[in-house]
């Protein structure tokens, strides 16, 4: 069973490899499906995203591992997330993800419903997420993160019951940032049962990071 998992980072921002060899361990993990989104604002949106262009543009597409340039929008004031996400996505960011509202940060209040009013794709690690933002994710297609990072996962199962209380999509990701991060397909499994997730839930999750490759991938 091969992993997609579209939340990753590398030494572009703070993930300890190159995008090669985060690819290359990716593929000897067995995943199908790879996005690099390193951490952004507007300090680093451009230099990130022509990187990452440049890097893709050159991986070859024939090797079973296909891989998205994107990024992670990081500590943005809400007030500027509508904004980058346009920015990000004329620039050419095949996937936009927002650094959600984590109780192991000081993420800005609001910037989970910022992020899903502005459409991004994924709203990760986003915490004590409310009711009313998921049915605005809902509505914009925007996915909520299930993750496998220590810290950002203390409130997966919360996210879970959001999810499926409103019917927001899921997804799981491992915002690795170091080879050790990377999913096992065993793994992935444990971390979507143990925040109470049923097994045909996460076929659903599966089939959700699929459907967002196969739509962004070019």
């Amino acid at each position: 069973m091969s992993i997609i998992d579209l939340h990753t980072h590398t030494l572009l921002s703070d993930g300890v490899l190159v995008p090669s060899e985060l690819a290359a361990r990716a593929k000897d993990a067995g995943y199908s499906g790879l996005a690099i989104t390193d951490h952004v604002d507007s300090s680093n949106i451009e230099s990130v995203i022509e990187k990452l262009l440049n890097f893709t543009s050159e991986f070859p597409n024939d090797n079973g591992l296909r891989i998205l340039a994107g990024v992670e929008l990081t500590h943005v004031q809400p007030a500027r997330i509508g904004s980058l996400v346009k920015i990000a996505r004329s620039l050419g960011a095949q996937i936009v993800v927002c650094h959600g509202e984590s109780i192991v940060e000081p993420v800005a209040e609001g910037t989970n419903m910022a992020a899903v009013s502005a459409g991004v794709d994924i709203l990760a690690h986003p915490g004590l997420v409310t009711e009313e933002c998921a049915r605005v994710a809902k509505e914009n297609s925007v996915l909520f993160e299930i993750t496998a990072r220590s810290g950002h996962n203390y409130t997966n199962g919360h996210v879970a019951k959001i999810a499926e209380k409103t019917g927001v999509g899921l997804i799981l990701n491992s915002d690795a940032h170091a080879p050790s991060d990377l999913l096992t397909p065993e793994l992935a499994k444990k971390i979507v049962l143990g925040a109470g997730i049923t097994n045909n839930k996460y076929e659903e999750m599966r089939e959700n990071a699929s459907r967002l490759l196969k739509k962004t991938f070019h």
